[in-house]
């Protein structure tokens, strides 16, 4: 495998042009249907193909994007103006239909946006360019919602039979998760999934294009070693997830530049607080120990977070006890950002206190290609806990088996990362954190834990027009989050990027590539 992987970079490095940008990362995405999996790279990649009405500048500011303005005309409604003369790769012009199919295509069951799709209220078309939302309760961060959600043509789905996202946890294929019809400023190439994704510049776009990057090719290297080796020798150009303990002999190595900076992005544990049985674990009278608090604070209590930080991350981490993936989301507030200390003596003790001073056996769920060393912190973290007779086997596996795994709740101790561009708490609380219901409502919460005085300050967050009243919801929501420990937060992590000097891309603190803004030089 090493072999031919060697084989094939070397045959993208001899055919490579001045303009091809050969890209490689540690995983691959998911799927070319952007409604289907919210995952970062998955949306990186899709979203040099598909476009949103807004658009993020470099400091993550909204910029108009398919529409070129848009008013709020009430608490209830806004109106949005479509950018004239815009085509989907295949010609067919943009209309504000294909607005209207894709909002409601993005809540169908089987989408991962739907909560924020759902958020948006009703969208209506007024004519071809004018597009209105009506909405049954206020949104505070309406304009962050809209930007959530990618406008594919409502022509090109009816004709390939997938007017719905395709189910991916169940491992359905449709015409969409090979191939893909947007107004981006790329175009899908060809795409072999685990083997490389090609694409090409979108001559018609309606943008202009800040960088030179006519092709791009990116290809899944799994292992960190030989992503490094790649990038060092030339074969390829730029990689987004090298392994921080390389970072200090990249930073002085002819040729690579590295670029680095924090992401807004949150890594914690999850733990299944439902079943009265885990369903991966050996436990005394066969309880489920995560629902007791005692047991979820010994967990956090045991981790040496510093060490993880220091010995592990190479100081790339920035430990936090907060809750959001940016401080901003909480307020910057200390008490709201302060971790549990570091006490094993602590830990031991409210083991005891909940009956199991002699610990237990449970299996955590981790990805290996997906965070910044999460396999290797997954395996720092077994140590930590059998310090509590804790026996964890960790069962670390592709990002692509993993996910589809987590969707399903078939686990009982897991990793996690949130984060993106938006620093609203919103955007954690009501998906993550919020009791499982419809509408996306807690859709990602795994650990299917009910923190009822939880939910019932998100939910009211979600809807309160009043910005001081609605921070006392949001800190109260964290605060009760943070007292019962329904998730371990571990760091935000620090994203260090590296290119080949020649390579000029732009890093943004959502850990977001936009291709058309890369410079290759020569």
């Amino acid at each position: 495998m090493k072999r031919w992987m060697g084989v094939a970079l070397l045959a993208l490095a001899c055919g490579a042009s001045a303009q091809t940008l050969r890209w490689a990362g540690q995983g691959d995405p998911q799927t070319m249907d952007p409604h289907s999996q919210n995952e970062s790279l998955t949306n990186v990649v899709n979203g040099q193909i598909y476009e949103r009405l807004t658009s993020r500048n470099a400091k993550l500011g909204l910029v108009p994007g398919l529409a070129t303005e848009w008013t709020q005309t009430g608490p209830l409604s806004w109106r949005f103006k479509l950018r004239p003369g815009v085509k989907f790769h295949d010609g067919t012009p943009l209309t504000a239909d294909d607005v209207v199919f894709s909002v409601q295509r993005a809540k169908e069951p089987t989408s991962q946006i739907a909560v924020w799709a759902d958020a948006v209220g009703t969208p209506k078309r007024v004519d071809d360019l004018t597009v209105d939302f009506r909405l049954s309760t206020f949104d505070p961060i309406f304009l962050q919602h809209i930007d959530q959600l990618w406008i594919m043509s409502r022509k090109w789905c009816e004709a390939h039979h997938v007017t719905k996202p395709l189910d991916f946890k169940n491992k359905e294929e449709s015409f969409a998760a090979l191939n893909a019809n947007g107004t981006g400023p790329y175009m899908l190439a060809s795409r072999q999934p685990g083997i490389k994704t090609v694409l090409k510049r979108n001559p018609n776009w309606w943008n202009k294009f800040d960088g030179n990057v006519q092709e791009v090719v990116f290809t899944p290297i799994a292992s960190d070693a030989t992503r490094l080796a790649a990038l060092v020798s030339g074969e390829i150009d730029f990689v987004h997830d090298l392994a921080p303990r390389d970072m200090a002999r990249l930073r002085n190595t002819a040729g690579i530049k590295v670029i680095d900076g924090p992401e807004n992005r949150l890594v914690f544990i999850g733990m299944d607080q439902a079943r009265d049985k885990l369903l991966y674990g050996q436990v005394p009278g066969n309880k489920n120990p995560f629902k007791d608090v005692r047991v979820r604070r010994a967990l956090y209590q045991a981790i040496d977070i510093e060490t993880l930080k220091t010995k592990l991350m190479s100081g790339l981490s920035i430990p936090t006890g907060g809750l959001t993936p940016s401080g901003n989301a909480s307020f910057d507030d200390p008490a709201l950002q302060t971790r549990l200390p570091y006490d094993l003596a602590a830990a031991r003790k409210l083991m005891a206190d909940a009956g199991f001073a002699d610990g237990f056996e449970v299996t955590l769920d981790c990805p290996n290609n997906r965070y910044i060393n999460d396999e290797q912190i997954c395996s720092a973290l077994a140590a930590m806990w059998a310090q509590l007779k804790i026996k964890v086997k960790v069962n670390a596996m592709p990002r692509v088996i993993y996910f589809p795994k987590l969707e399903k709740l078939d686990t009982s101790l897991y990793m996690y990362g949130w984060g993106g561009s938006v620093t609203d708490a919103e955007t954690i609380l009501t998906p993550l954190y919020r009791n499982r219901g419809d509408k996306g409502v807690g859709n990602y919460n795994y650990g299917n834990f009910r923190n009822d005085k939880a939910d019932a300050l998100a939910a009211q967050s979600s809807v309160e027009p009043d910005p001081k009243k609605r921070e006392a919801l949001i800190r109260g929501a964290l605060t009760e989050l943070r007292e019962q420990v329904n998730v371990i937060p571990l760091h935000r992590q620090v994203i260090p990027w590296a290119a080949r000097t020649n390579v000029t891309p732009v890093h943004r603190p959502d850990n977001w590539l936009e291709l058309a803004w890369v410079q290759i030089s020569r």
